[in-house]
């Protein structure tokens, strides 16, 4: 299958989001529940943990699995399934990314 989406160079949140629904239409995903995508975003959150894991903490990991996650990949991964939610709750990420950033910026960091 050929996709026919298009995302434009140099996408603002609102295209994304906009090519989120339109790639969910293409793929069928659309009967989804708001949980499938929740639960899928904590698996990928899971395998950036390990791509990190694997190559910056210095941790041991199993020599005999098989580890092909790319952390790249899996930040792709994670910002499509939380733009899925995003637009199954109805929130617009922009609005949403400057109101929370205008209260942050009136917190005290120390």
């Amino acid at each position: 299958m050929h996709s026919k989406l298009h995302l434009p160079p140099n996408p603002t949140l609102k295209d994304i989001q906009d090519y989120i629904v339109a790639m969910e239409e293409e793929r069928g995903f659309t009967k989804q529940t708001i949980l499938q995508p929740s639960l899928l975003l904590v698996e990928e959150v899971g395998e950036l943990l390990k791509c990190i894991r694997k190559s910056h903490a210095g941790m041991r990991i199993d020599a005999n699995k098989q580890y092909n996650f790319d952390a790249a990949g899996e930040i792709a991964d994670i910002l499509i399934v939380l733009t899925t939610i995003a637009n199954r709750l109805g929130v617009d990420m922009e609005q949403a990314f400057r109101d929370k950033e205008a209260k942050n910026k009136e917190r005290t960091w120390s």
